[in-house]
């Protein structure tokens, strides 16, 4: 299939899903192919925990619940706990940046661009959170697990069209990372409302002091990760002694960081610190998180109960059913009553394809499980093998649909990483700049003089082979 021509049109704040312009390509770019990566370890480490746990004797429950650290602190916890609440506050504090970078440089800035993705990332948690609770009324199951199908793993998805081989255009990436921000918002901020225990109001307190000289830090410009670092560690475990999620401290101290670039500044702090810790938090956290957290005892009995009972059918239900329908209502309905138009180079059965990749809820959706059955260790695994059996089929049916129309994906993609003036910047985004058309002239009229001589060449060689004996 031939690469669709560039258009000269500039991007389109009027279009569902139109071409982004070059700093958020560029940002969107960076920012998958890390969570690309991260996505193919998270892949690896849920693999090898239901490899362990499945195979090794009881010698995975044994290592992921030995406890270590400091009791009087109130820091006595299990490997599992401190993948739970200590590693996964790194991932948190990253989603803290992209949101905070969202909000002020990115396309949550402004309203009419923003009101799409959060539409459709409210749906895509209503319609799972409803999914879940219908069944469960129907079946007499719990309600206390109606957020766990709720979130979606950006990270797991990337692996997935890594695995898969697909090229999305870089609309539809941005819109699958869009979503994952505001759906970590959202996932944020259910955990703090609905999950808290009991109140520590003196370690709250110190916690909210810890936080606010964290912020009078950065803005008193006080560089230096030995005065960062310690500051963190000991709001983290306020936090957590405090009844909170630790994780909303990382939320916390994400949404502080300074991502507005000033004069003379390449990026801004928190874009720097971002860079910093991303690999940290996509490589090392996440999978480690998995490692403790996704190994449930897998049998043939145990994915039937996935399927019969009412709690563990909603959560398949929901990932599978809800995110795809609520993710795709919604943006169909934020286009209908804004009047937007969908990107003329892509088709609704795209939108379709992406909201059906948002139902792998794996990492939020597991910690989301844990929390809500914490009394029931039972049915905690059980929910866990649901998010992972959700998730995967909604993998599988949202490759399906993307490899139903890659040559086209792959089209798009091309032609807008084409480049053919060899400037680092796409053609598509030159079209209006009469200096690209002067150079492509200049390339041009250098190739049609080189035709030129190798026919002159050409010629004189058939002359000589044509003459006479």
């Amino acid at each position: 299939m031939a690469a669709p021509a560039p258009t000269n049109t500039p991007p389109n704040k009027h279009k569902v899903l139109g071409r982004l312009s070059l700093p958020e390509r560029n940002f969107v770019a960076n920012a998958l192919r890390a969570e690309t990566v991260g996505g193919v370890l998270l892949l690896v480490a849920a693999v090898t925990a239901l490899i362990w746990a499945n195979t090794a004797g009881g010698s995975y429950e044994s290592v992921s619940g030995f406890h270590f650290g400091p009791g009087s602190l109130g820091l006595d916890l299990s490997i599992e706990h401190w993948a739970a609440d200590g590693l996964l506050a790194v991932f948190f504090f990253v989603a803290g940046i992209e949101l905070k970078r969202e909000l002020v440089a990115g396309d949550l800035r402004d309203p009419k661009a923003a009101a799409l993705p959060v539409i459709a990332a409210l749906c895509g948690m209503a319609a799972p959170a409803l999914v879940y609770v219908l069944v469960n009324t129907v079946g007499g199951g719990s309600m206390a697990g109606w957020a766990v199908p709720t979130a979606t793993d950006i990270a797991f998805a990337l692996a997935v069209l890594a695995v898969i081989g697909t090229s999305l255009p870089s609309a539809l990436r941005a819109f699958l990372l869009t979503l994952a921000v505001v759906d970590d918002l959202f996932a944020i901020l259910i955990i703090a409302v609905f999950f808290t225990s009991d109140l520590n109001f003196a370690a709250l307190g110190g916690a909210v002091v810890g936080l606010v000289v964290f912020w009078l830090l950065l803005r008193k410009n006080v560089r230096g990760w030995y005065v960062y670092v310690p500051l963190a560690l000991v709001i983290w475990g306020l936090m957590y002694n405090s009844g909170i999620h630790a994780t909303i401290a990382g939320v916390a101290m994400g949404l502080m960081l300074r991502c507005s670039r000033r004069e003379g500044e390449e990026h801004s702090p928190g874009e720097h610190i971002e860079h910093l810790v991303r690999p940290l938090s996509a490589g090392l956290a996440v999978p480690l998180f998995a490692l403790f957290s996704a190994g449930v005892a897998v049998s043939g009995g145990a994915l039937g109960d996935v399927f019969s009972q009412p709690e563990t059918l909603g959560v398949v239900l929901g990932l599978v059913v809800g995110k795809a329908v609520g993710i795709f209502g919604g943006t169909w309905l934020a286009a209908r009553f804004t009047k937007a138009e969908l990107n003329d180079e892509l088709a609704w059965p795209d939108v379709f394809a992406v909201a059906s990749l948002a139902g792998i809820g794996f990492t939020v959706s597991l910690l989301i499980g844990e929390l809500a059955f914490t009394d029931d260790p039972l049915l905690t695994d059980e929910i866990k093998a649901a998010v992972l059996m959700g998730s995967l089929i909604a993998a599988v049916l949202s490759g399906i649909l993307l490899k139903m129309r890659n040559a086209r994906y792959r089209a798009l993609y091309d032609a807008e990483e084409r480049d053919d003036d060899l400037d680092g910047i796409p053609d598509v985004y030159e079209q209006d700049k009469p200096e690209y058309h002067l150079r492509m002239a200049a390339i041009y009229e250098k190739k049609a003089a080189e035709h030129r001589r190798l026919a002159e060449v050409s010629a004189g060689a058939r002359a000589e082979d044509d003459g006479p004996a």
